[in-house]
């Protein structure tokens, strides 16, 4: 949980570049890639926060042990679902109110039971354990495009 907080501390020290670009890094600005974060962070806390944990499938998923091993997404090889897309005009009100709402989010995750869970596409069942594992590794992602993009 604090790791995630550390992150969404980043994005809103990075709410002032929003309007910023780099089409050889990303598609997307510097805003794109902070609510498209917070958006993944809410719709999972969602998901494991509706979950029922006796329905948890605890399975082994290499892809899943490497990406949270290494703590590392490779770039451009995944398309975001279309919910986790920003589809707002994107505003410096409106990118502080995305992280606002993670953070509370990210709280009520801390709250969740152990099993409780989502499923990823790929990667299958993630426990909230592996869930924050999971955001974390996502977040970060996007931060490191951020800086790229930034440079």
């Amino acid at each position: 949980m604090n790791k995630l907080n550390s992150l969404l501390d980043k994005f809103e020290a990075q709410i002032v570049n929003y309007s910023k670009s780099n089409q050889t890094i990303s598609e997307g600005n510097v805003g794109w890639h902070i609510v498209h974060s917070c958006l993944v962070i809410n719709s999972v806390c969602a998901a494991v926060i509706k979950s029922d944990a006796t329905k948890f499938i605890k399975k082994f998923s290499f892809k899943a042990f490497i990406v949270l091993l290494l703590n590392s997404f490779p770039r451009g090889k995944a398309k975001a679902p279309s919910f986790t897309m920003p589809s707002e005009e994107l505003s410096p009100a409106s990118i502080l109110q995305s992280i606002e709402a993670s953070r509370k989010n990210v709280e009520a995750l801390s709250k969740a039971g152990k099993n409780q869970f989502f499923t990823h596409p790929i990667f299958g069942d993630l426990n909230t354990g592996q869930t924050f594992k999971f955001l974390g590794v996502h977040t970060h992602h996007h931060l490191k495009i951020i800086k790229d993009i930034l440079k």
